[in-house]
């Protein structure tokens, strides 16, 4: 968290933060951004704002806060009985919704603020929903990437196009899975789907 205390976990602290995030979340739903201002989003969580500046400093480092908290997965990747087509779905559900108007709005938010802690945040929620399919090709047998394959050849070209208004089609998805995975024995349907987008 870009916070500029060390709050302890639970307790008052926690409260508070979930009091505000939730101020900044309303807000953000019923007025024009431009008009979001700390004082109101205070006294919407009925907090002071001396208490939110000594938290998070300004206005930028609490959306970015409120950002990356908001992208933290509630579930695991969807479980196929494959890893490569649980990486191939995950990975189109996550193109989908980094590359909707809330989720660029997000990314601007956390790449706003010279504070590094919430981008390494949203990076590990992501190395984490890949480790989780690691771990599952690794359990079934099944040839798979590196997860810094993954991040590097899939996950940073579907955010490269995000960043530069370029929403990546399930097809451009499709093919840099397909060019990462290693050589397998894959099912017939796999290795037909591997062949469809192989040139993509």
């Amino acid at each position: 968290m870009a916070s500029k205390e060390n709050p302890r976990p639970g307790g008052r602290s926690a409260r508070v933060q979930a009091a505000v995030h939730q101020a900044v979340r309303e807000m953000l739903a019923r007025m024009e951004r431009a008009d979001v201002t700390i004082p109101l989003i205070a006294q919407r969580a009925n907090v002071t704002p001396s208490t939110i500046y000594r938290r998070w400093g300004d206005l930028q480092e609490l959306l970015a806060d409120v950002s990356a908290s908001r992208l933290q997965p509630e579930t695991e990747p969807l479980k196929t009985g494959s890893a490569w087509m649980d990486l191939q779905a995950w990975a189109e559900q996550y193109a989908d919704e980094m590359s909707s108007g809330a989720g660029r709005q997000m990314i601007r938010d956390i790449l706003a603020v010279s504070d590094t802690a919430n981008a390494e945040k949203c990076s590990g929620y992501t190395q984490q929903q890949l480790r989780v399919i690691v771990a599952r090709a690794e359990e079934q047998g099944e040839a798979f990437p590196t997860l810094t394959e993954l991040m590097d050849f899939v996950i940073s070209p579907i955010m490269y196009r995000i960043l530069f208004d370029q929403v990546p089609s399930n097809d451009y998805i499709h093919g840099l899975i397909s060019r990462v995975m290693p050589k397998v024995a894959a099912s017939p349907e796999i290795a037909e789907i591997t062949a469809d987008v192989s040139g993509v």
